[in-house]
């Protein structure tokens, strides 16, 4: 499965956990690394806003 979106490009998560909810609801992340698909085959993503950097699969993030 290849990839959906791009490095550098900026995406929101489709459901910002607790943590997000309450400092940003509306983070907007930007792609920072593709990573290689999970145990499913799903395609993951290192996303960076500000200081914070984290991973997470394709179905969990959302174009701008």
């Amino acid at each position: 499965m290849s990839h959906k979106f791009k490095i550098r490009q900026s995406v929101r998560l489709k459901q910002p956990g607790y943590a997000e909810a309450r400092t940003s609801p509306a983070s907007v992340y930007e792609i920072v690394r593709l990573m290689p698909a999970d145990e499913t085959g799903e395609p993951s993503y290192r996303i960076k806003a500000g200081a914070v950097e984290r991973a997470v699969r394709e179905s969990e993030i959302r174009s701008i």
